[in-house]
């Protein structure tokens, strides 16, 4: 239908606006920092808003000035102190809030930074309910004040303190809502920053991290025992890394540019994975694939660039395409060169590969048949009730994109009753899944209800064809609820733990309780929720205990996923975490398993 001159406002001069660099950031705040978030992800905004005040710290130590950081958490507000030469004092107002203004356009006073655009500290200036920059430089401080931007104060005098910037900043809930800082995410990120800077000294309240051996030594914490043997690693000024094989599935990078952890990847993890792959070739005279070399791998790789450009803002994904040949010819020349020196190394490595090579022709068998067998069965996938966008599509929704694996036919009712059918899609499971714990691969394809899984989410070439962005466990809160959720917790932890470290897998909350009255419903997620909606609602409020998803109706469902859908991620700490922690649930029984179970049932 056409828009009519009478249904739109008036178009002319008096429409034009131009916003200052804080406003635009605090009305466009996604241009800037990516995602919001309530701080239950990795990538959410606070995290980002902390990432570019240290990267800035660490920019001093890059270029030699000062070899610690201290970051401090209190109450929703964040302190960091650097130790480096101190923002100009004569520009500290402009450097902290105006867009394009900063040192970093300079090669001779910062050669490898990535804060290269002049709009990280701006933006947690606008972004931030109060926000506050200390500099000291040769016995003088300047200090300023923000509020939502907007500045408050500005001292300056003599000080004794020590060169360096002190920036405190507080997220501003009317830009993020309801947030909530995850010690163990800023701890990671500090980890990451001392691998990547051998030397620096980075503290959080009161863990100190520091590192000798760069990635060598993140490669080591990620891995543990777990690695078959001693980590191949290579280090110069602008190109360090690292890698070995453990008996996992699939494969996991850690890729790093100019000190920023890059989580989607790039060009230079592209060109590391080739330069792996044909340096492991050239030495051994085989023409291995892909598969057969990266399965099982666990890798990290840091490059240092005088001009690095980032895909967005948040620089998660590096797009500099003319390193691309650079670094495939090091990587394989370095590699083939280390084979050659260490041919115990070299043997063990390549036994590895031939290993993997043997699995990936006698699962071809096994792929054939499971094929030829659901052909047979349905063209369409069984239980599957599919929706419409999907991952990968183009479409301005597909991050929305969810499929639920639930438990029977019941509790799917009510789920594809109330669902969206644009983003939402179903898949009921009969029964319990297998138990796959210590079983081989093949078990996927032997097994028709994980087959049927796999096809569901078309993740049998690799997590990249994944449809869905959000693969959510919608389970019962009984006993055997939770024992499905484990089980399928295990089969992509074991047979798809790319899915889990990409941060697609959630849980799903839903109500325990249903409390009303004549005037009000409230839905309690747990007993003390309860008992505080139950207080607050008065004399003898009807309460109702749902034991299962399919006594909740569909009408009611709706609220469950919808806008304010509750979801808990599933997360990996470190790669050397899952084979002991798989074991002790998911494996035989053992009198300290039963203990735990008995400590911890409810």
């Amino acid at each position: 239908m056409a828009v009519t001159g009478e249904s739109i406002g008036v178009y002319d001069e008096s429409k034009v606006k131009t916003l200052s660099s804080i406003e635009h950031i605090r009305l466009r705040t996604g241009m800037y920092i990516g995602r919001l978030g309530d701080g239950s992800n990795m990538d959410d905004g606070i995290y980002v808003l902390l990432k570019e005040v240290v990267d800035n710290s660490v920019d001093e130590f890059i270029m030699g000035c000062g070899n610690k950081i201290r970051v401090r958490l209190e109450d929703g507000t964040v302190t960091v102190r650097d130790w480096g030469r101190g923002i100009p004092l004569g520009k500290l107002v402009e450097c902290v809030s105006e867009i394009n203004t900063g040192a970093k356009y300079n090669t001779d006073v910062f050669v490898f930074s990535v804060g290269l655009n002049g709009v990280g500290t701006k933006a947690v200036n606008a972004l931030s309910s109060r926000f506050r920059v200390r500099s000291c430089r040769d016995g003088r401080f300047r200090e300023v004040l923000f509020v939502r931007g907007e500045l408050r104060s500005d001292e300056s005098g003599d000080t004794a303190e020590k060169n360096g910037t002190l920036v405190e900043f507080t997220p501003d809930r009317e830009i993020f809502g309801e947030y909530r800082f995850l010690p163990e995410f800023i701890e990671r990120r500090m980890q990451h920053y001392a691998f990547l800077n051998s030397g620096l000294r980075v503290q959080f309240n009161d863990r100190v991290f520091r590192s000798d051996d760069g990635l060598l030594d993140l490669l080591s914490d990620e891995t543990g025992d777990e690695a078959i043997y001693a980590p191949v690693y290579y280090r110069n000024t602008t190109l360090e890394f690292v890698f070995t094989h453990t008996n996992s599935y699939g494969e996991k990078y850690f890729s790093f540019a100019n000190g920023q952890y890059t989580s989607a990847g790039g060009s230079h993890l592209s060109a590391f994975k080739e330069g792996i792959l044909r340096g492991v070739n050239a030495y051994s005279g085989k023409g291995f694939t892909a598969e057969d070399v990266r399965d099982g791998l666990v890798a990290a790789v840091s490059v240092r660039l005088k001009e690095p450009v980032f895909e967005s803002q948040t620089k998660n994904r590096l797009g500099n395409t003319d390193i691309r040949r650079d670094i495939v010819g090091r990587v394989q020349s370095e590699i083939e060169q280390i084979l050659h020196r260490n041919t115990a190394l070299a043997d063990r490595i390549i036994a590895k590969v031939q290993a993997n090579q043997k699995l990936r022709t006698e699962l071809q068998t096994v792929k054939k048949k499971a094929r030829e067998r659901a052909k047979q069965t349905a063209i369409r996938i069984p239980n599957l009730k599919d929706c419409k966008v999907h991952l990968g599509d183009g479409h301005e929704r597909e991050e929305e994109s969810t499929i639920f694996l639930t438990e029977g036919l019941s509790a799917a009712g009510s789920l594809v009753s109330s669902r969206d059918v644009h983003t939402q899609a179903v898949y009921a499971l009969r029964g319990k899944p297998l138990n796959v714990f210590g079983l081989r691969r093949d078990t996927v394809y032997n097994n028709e209800e994980i087959y049927n899984i796999m096809r569901a989410l078309n993740i049998e070439g690799g997590v990249e064809g994944l449809r869905f962005n959000r693969v959510v466990l919608a389970t019962d809160a009984d006993v055997d609820g939770m024992h499905i959720r484990n089980l399928l917790m295990t089969l992509f932890l074991h047979f798809f733990e790319d899915l889990v470290w990409g941060g697609h897998l959630h849980i799903l909350e839903t109500p325990l309780f249903r409390v009303r009255n004549r005037k009000e419903t409230v839905y309690c997620y747990s007993r003390g929720e309860l008992d505080r909606e139950a207080a607050r609602l008065g004399k003898k409020p009807e309460i109702t205990r749902f034991k299962g998803l399919g006594e909740i109706s569909p009408g009611e469902f709706g609220r469950f996923i919808g806008p304010d859908i509750r979801l808990t991620q599933v997360r990996i700490d470190r790669h050397r975490e899952l084979p002991e922690m798989l074991g002790f649930f998911m494996g035989r029984n053992t009198p300290e398993r039963r203990a735990f179970i008995m400590e911890n049932l409810r």
